[in-house]
């Protein structure tokens, strides 16, 4: 469970981030973070595992406060906070494999992650994690050899060997083509429906979110302007989210 109390963060720029959030997002939801640039979604995705520090407020995941952690409890929370980023953030000569049980690092002490001292066991879920993205066959190959849609996948598996609980993807399939991007989606799903993984992702696409959701929120200058089901997102609901114009551009298109 995350809960955001009265969660604002503001710039040393003046420019509000997020404002006065008061949310809970539930174990194994699937949430989409839908609004225009700028309006807040990275921000609020980033405070979760406070990659972003908030100005006021508190963040609390199952329970913990990661606002207020100190440097071993926040260690000890991120291990259980996956991420997956737009420009898929690999090693890019390193093996496929070496890029996914770096997700165990968070297990291992300074010295044996330097290292690399992993047990056979952590080998064995990098294993089951390409298995179920599809990519066991790429074990030894270098990551800079994939495509686009195959690094995300891979980043993907970082995250199911971690074994976090809560995966946050910030604009995931941003950089890539539609079949790829219904892929991606569909191994979210897959991993949020049979791990019980609670997913947050970021989204430009209101459509993938209507379609993969159980939930979406809508941000608009920081603030929360609609939290609701796939369903109770109308196209009014979309146009205080967007503003009028989203049709028109749209039709333009």
């Amino acid at each position: 469970m995350i809960q955001f109390e009265n969660v604002t963060k503001t710039y040393k720029n003046g420019v509000v981030g997020l404002k006065n959030i008061n949310l809970t997002i539930e174990d194994g939801e699937f949430v989409s973070i839908i609004g225009l640039s700028g309006a807040g979604k990275s921000t609020f995705l980033r405070s979760v595992n406070r990659l972003n520090e908030i100005t006021e407020g508190n963040i609390q995941i199952n329970g913990a406060s990661i606002t207020k952690a100190k440097k071993r409890e926040l260690r000890q929370i991120r291990r259980n906070i996956g991420m997956i980023f737009q420009q898929f953030n690999l090693v890019k000569k390193s093996s496929v494999q070496k890029n996914v049980i770096s997700g165990r690092l968070g297990y291992y002490s300074t010295v044996k992650s330097i290292f690399g001292l992993f047990s056979k066991e952590d080998y064995s879920l990098v294993e089951d994690a390409l298995d179920r993205v599809g990519l066991k066959d790429k074990l030894h190959s270098r990551s800079d050899e994939l495509s686009g849609g195959q690094q995300q996948r891979v980043s993907i598996a970082r995250t199911l060997v971690q074994q976090a609980e809560i995966i946050l993807a910030d604009e995931p399939v941003a950089s890539l083509d539609p079949i790829t991007t219904e892929k991606i989606m569909k191994d979210l799903k897959n991993i949020n429906q049979e791990l019980n993984r609670t997913v947050i992702i970021n989204l430009h696409s209101v459509e993938l979110a209507r379609q993969f959701s159980t939930r979406i929120i809508g941000l608009r200058a920081g603030e929360v302007v609609f939290d609701g089901t796939p369903e109770e997102a109308t196209d009014d609901i979309l146009k205080g989210i967007y503003g009028a114009d989203i049709f028109k551009q749209g039709e333009n298109e």
